[in-house]
């Protein structure tokens, strides 16, 4: 059964550190228990803080950076380089500074990749490269919305029914209208899921969630890892998280 475990920090920026130092030992153990390490990457502003954290921590040095697999999550559907895209971002941030080995970068499929604008194509060959087996997913960070959603999964969006491991998202309610996304239980099948949300917005949904909402209407109440599920809040975010908790 996952253990739930809750971290609440002051602030923000506190917070991107914080997820940046135990996301650096997280591969280092990984890659020292395995050869190699495998992380699934979000979007949002509190992620590219935390890109950014992990660019300036130095015990980033003693990770073997071309024994990282890097995924993403979920997606937003736009031509290659654009700069919503989550991979744009995070290339920005950190990625393009690393030693990485190209062919373990795993970009979700971009709208004027090898499939057009075919978003469901597209998903698909996202499917492909992650395998019949799915690759053991060592820890994947998710957002949190303000309404609850995680990567591209969004409160009663037909999406969450898909039984694969890649799913099209059309007629999102956040722009743009179409997404890549993992659907849950690729998520569940990660060793750790953080979960990791700043500001008071976020406040509500979170607090419903670790109350056991139920996923058809807050998806991050659903979104749990094999091993651990663990919540990274900085105290805005945390206002109405469970006292017993």
């Amino acid at each position: 059964m996952s253990e739930t475990v809750v971290v609440v920090v002051p602030d923000a920026d506190i917070l991107a550190s914080t997820v940046a130092a135990r996301l650096a030992i997280t591969i280092i153990d990984a890659q020292a228990a395995h050869g190699s390490a495998s992380v699934v990457l979000t979007g949002g502003r509190v992620a590219a803080k935390v890109l950014r954290a992990v660019r300036d921590l130095p015990a980033s040095a003693a990770i073997d950076w071309s024994r990282v697999d890097l995924w993403w999550g979920d997606e937003r559907f736009l031509p290659a380089g654009d700069p919503d895209r989550n991979e744009t971002q995070a290339r920005e941030a950190l990625l393009d500074s690393l030693p990485l080995d190209p062919a373990r970068v795993h970009a979700m499929p971009a709208s004027d990749g090898p499939d057009g604008e075919d978003a469901v194509a597209a998903a698909a060959r996202y499917a492909d490269e992650l395998g019949a087996s799915l690759p053991r997913f060592d820890v994947l960070m998710l957002g949190v919305g303000e309404d609850g959603h995680v990567a591209s999964l969004f409160p009663e969006h037909p999406v969450l029914q898909e039984t694969g491991t890649t799913a099209a998202v059309h007629d999102s309610p956040k722009p743009p209208p179409t997404r890549i996304t993992l659907t849950l239980s690729t998520i569940q099948s990660a060793e750790e899921v953080w979960l990791i949300a700043a500001g008071p917005d976020k406040a509500a949904p979170i607090g419903v969630a670790l109350e056991g909402g139920g996923p058809k209407h807050l998806p991050a109440a659903s979104a749990t890892g094999v091993r651990k599920t663990l919540w990274l809040l900085d105290q805005a975010a945390a206002a109405q998280v469970p006292t017993q908790r």
